[in-house]
């Protein structure tokens, strides 16, 4: 069920640029506006390159999902889940393992609003509005709880949230409660931005990593590969481990893309 516009929340101003309608934009969709367009135009114009790197995360998840949905995985927690897209988790499902229940989970409110005006929530969806800075507290809300049982194997979906934490102490704190949390036999996925790949533009992404559109905070430049599968302590990689997005487990006659030259890597690991 699909509505045509969303109740925006209390506090919303259309005039400042929000990072999910500033993607949203970018994909092609139609839920922003005027300041997210502009954003948006200038993050192209300095890196033309962003919406392929958005179309390959997005490939990157289908493939993860069906790779997990053909472990037996029937419970999924989208973490920072973002504006409703084509190729969401519960489309995926739908496809690959139809009656899987997916928690959209979302800090901002922009997000919330809208999700819940184009989805269809149902029986096996929840929109929950909840931080990943407080991760028990995400999986403890009693709406994620009256849909997913943690006792059960589960997917944790940590897509480029951890960019977002510039506190490297408080991004690892977020990563072991994630990893604590997790279920026996369940998996978490993790994408994350990176500043050593071999053939990218490292000044340009650290220049990025500075928009005001992007980031707040001090940080001057995004970790590096090594820092991030920190992130993953405690669980078993799954091959290729973690790798540029473009190179985990592609499938066969996709067009190619340098995984050299991709800023953002990805990894898919299980609690054993």
């Amino acid at each position: 069920m699909m509505a045509e516009h969303a109740e925006q929340p209390k506090g919303f101003d259309p005039t400042v640029p929000n990072e999910a309608r500033v993607i949203n934009y970018m994909m092609g969709g139609k839920d922003n506006f005027a300041a997210d367009r502009r954003a948006a135009e200038e993050i192209m114009a300095f890196a033309p390159e962003i919406p392929m790197m958005i179309i390959e995360a997005r490939k990157f998840l289908f493939r993860a999902v069906a790779y997990l949905a053909e472990q037996g995985i029937r419970q999924f927690v989208d973490i920072g889940c973002g504006l409703p897209a084509q190729g969401s988790v519960h489309e995926i499902l739908e496809r690959v393992a139809p009656g899987s229940k997916v928690a959209y989970v979302d800090d901002d409110p922009v997000v919330i609003a809208h999700s819940n005006a184009l989805i269809d929530a149902g029986e096996r969806l929840r929109i929950i509005q909840a931080d990943i800075r407080d991760p028990d507290a995400l999986l403890d809300h009693p709406d994620l709880a009256s849909l997913i049982d943690l006792e059960r194997p589960t997917a944790f979906l940590v897509q480029s949230m951890l960019t977002n934490i510039l506190d490297d102490d408080l991004a690892a704190k977020i990563a072991r409660q994630l990893v604590d949390r997790l279920p026996v036999g369940g998996y978490m996925v993790l994408t994350h931005s990176v500043g050593d790949a071999p053939k990218a533009d490292t000044e340009k992404l650290a220049e990025l990593f500075r928009q005001r559109y992007l980031l707040d905070g001090d940080r001057s430049g995004p970790r590096t590969r090594g820092e991030v599968a920190r992130f993953l302590d405690g669980l078993d990689l799954v091959p290729p481990g973690l790798v540029p997005l473009p190179a985990w487990r592609p499938l066969r006659g996709e067009p190619g893309v340098d995984p050299d030259a991709f800023w953002s890597v990805g990894a898919v690991g299980r609690k054993a």
